[in-house]
């Protein structure tokens, strides 16, 4: 079947249900799709019957159908005997990092995060002798879930008909050109890869990005220099060597879910100067500047003094009309149009006419006043009835009380640490013999570990191993400081109501850092139990917990 006739709606395998067409490339589309069976949404790649690799493409997509590292997109089924071939895989949902950095460039220690997150992946990708070799700032995603994602690992090579002699040194290039934008904004790469502006270069060298961007530290300028060639530094050659290199740079914890807190840090802001021609396009210099459509300009504008209407410009403002001699002048933004102007002999005419008014005015005003303070000092005096005074007391009690204060954020009571892994009926001795409640004995020096096993992915045994603590009574967690003395890794948090790890929610995921790492629940989620694990495991393939602290509001 041809993907030129095939449509929304069209069933593969009798499964895949083809929902939205997103994009075309090459000879090839990619669908947004739902598998029928597990009722969840699917990624499904189609082909035309004369694109010359199909056959490739799927032999690329089984074999990376069998990578683990979860920061690598799944394939979940491919083939290529019936009438249409296709690969199915997982559908991923979040911010591609070329999204992130229209707004702005990422903070550096964001930056290193991310990028060390997909070297981490691409390193795991080559130990199972894989290769990407077309890395650009659309294949790098921050899920909705709070993940890094790296999508089409094996087969984008495949469709792009890309090759290489030295496929490590190549990724470690295209994870370098990603850098390079996370810290600038800026694409190094071929502009038909981005749709970020150009990298600003010398004889075709692209400039360090400490010469395009302020705040950029020298060790990871140096670290993005060594990638792409820039300098006489010993360049990197192995992904694992990229991941090694950012570990030891400051590195700045990821936000909990893709546009919430995810915005970069704005570069800092220019001085204020007055909005002119010459001077309102160099606001953005890499977008056009809007173009406000003509409008009369408003004399006052009802929003009040030193105000003026969304998108005018400073010279649009009109002046306040100068004031008469004798004639105080109208706050700006009174009037639609200004006020007739008194005659000229004005002063004389108004004067004799004010002085009775103010006096009367006054006189008012003194009766007014005394009349309160006589009613204050009989009030005060007991004046009045029983019943009067109760009635007054609640009112004021009323009037006084205010709201009920915020309970208070606090460090949690732990009654309990427990090993837990999954799935917990396949390998019982997945644990050491240690106690885990080493991670909640105020001791650092005491540590919880597990046993070390052949791989990151615990030899196949498990999925995820760790310790769920349980707290003292319902609570609204908020934040959880995790100390983990390895390096690498994939230390994911959950929280809920039930020990089931199934039925809790998670709250984050990140790499160990061989230090203290903080998950911050935004808003606070609900529960009694909470889980701590590794879905990968750190260097060494053990992993090592000491420290846990939780903290939120009891209740």
């Amino acid at each position: 079947m041809s993907t030129s006739v095939i449509e929304p709606g069209t069933r593969l395998a009798g499964r895949y249900r083809l929902e939205e067409r997103i994009s075309d490339s090459g000879g090839s589309s990619l669908w947004k799709a739902i598998d029928e069976i597990l009722a969840r949404a699917v990624a499904v790649r189609t082909f035309d019957p004369e694109f010359p690799r199909v056959g490739e493409v799927v032999t690329s997509a089984r074999a990376a159908s069998r990578l683990t590292d979860p920061r690598l997109t799944q394939v979940f089924d491919a083939d290529d005997t019936g009438e249409s071939a296709y690969v199915v895989s997982e559908w991923v949902a979040g911010e591609t990092l070329e999204q992130m950095l229209a707004k702005a460039p990422l903070e550096p220690g964001r930056a290193a995060t991310l990028l060390y997150e997909a070297a981490e992946a691409i390193a795991a990708a080559h130990a199972a002798g894989l290769a990407h070799l077309c890395l650009s700032p659309r294949d790098l995603v921050w899920t909705t879930g709070g993940t890094v994602k790296l999508l089409g690992v094996a087969t984008d090579a495949v469709l792009g008909d890309r090759y290489s002699d030295d496929p490590a040194a190549e990724d470690v290039r295209g994870l370098g050109r990603m850098l390079y934008a996370a810290l600038t904004a800026h694409w190094p790469g071929d502009e038909a890869a981005s749709d970020l502006p150009a990298a600003p270069d010398a004889d075709g060298v692209p400039q360090a990005p400490r010469q395009v961007q302020a705040g950029i530290s020298h060790a990871i300028d140096a670290i993005v220099c060594r990638c792409l060639g820039i300098g006489t530094a010993e360049p990197l050659t192995e992904p694992a060597e990229l991941a090694k290199a950012l570990r030891g740079v400051p590195r700045t914890p990821l936000p909990l879910f893709a546009g919430l807190g995810s915005a970069p840090s704005p570069r800092p802001a220019a001085p204020k100067r007055p909005a002119t021609a010459s001077t309102a396009a160099t606001t953005q210099p890499h977008q056009p500047p809007a173009q406000d459509p003509p409008r009369p300009a408003p004399r006052h504008d009802a929003r009040g003094p030193g105000r003026r209407a969304r998108g005018a410009h400073a010279q649009h403002a009109q002046p306040a009309p100068p004031a008469q001699s004798g004639q105080v002048p109208p706050p700006r933004g009174r009037y639609d149009t200004p006020p007739p102007a008194p005659p000229a002999n004005a002063a004389t005419i108004a004067s004799p006419a004010r002085k009775p008014a103010n006096r009367a005015l006054l006189g008012v005003a003194a009766a007014a006043l005394t009349v309160i303070v006589g009613l204050g000092a009989w009030a005060l005096s007991g004046g009045g009835s029983d019943d009067d005074h109760g009635a007054k007391g609640q009112k004021t009690d009323q009037g006084q009380k205010s709201a009920p204060p915020k309970p208070a954020t606090v460090k949690l009571k732990i009654q309990d640490a427990s090993a837990t892994q999954k799935p917990a009926d396949q390998h019982p001795d997945g644990t050491s013999r240690k106690n885990p409640s080493a991670v909640i004995d105020g001791d650092p020096g005491t540590v919880w570990e597990t046993q070390t096993y052949a791989d990151g992915q615990f030899g196949n045994f498990l999925k995820s191993l760790g310790v769920t603590l349980t707290l003292g009574g319902p609570a609204k967690v908020s934040t959880i400081r995790v100390n983990c003395p390895a390096s690498g890794g994939t230390l994911q948090v959950k929280i809920g109501t039930s020990r089931a790890p199934g039925a809790m929610k998670t709250v984050g995921e990140q790499s160990c850092n061989g230090g203290e790492l903080t998950f911050a629940a935004n808003p606070a989620v609900q529960g009694q139990y909470v889980l701590v694990w590794f879905t990968r495991l750190p260097e060494g393939f053990k992993g090592k917990l000491n420290e846990i602290s939780v903290v939120g509001t009891a209740g």
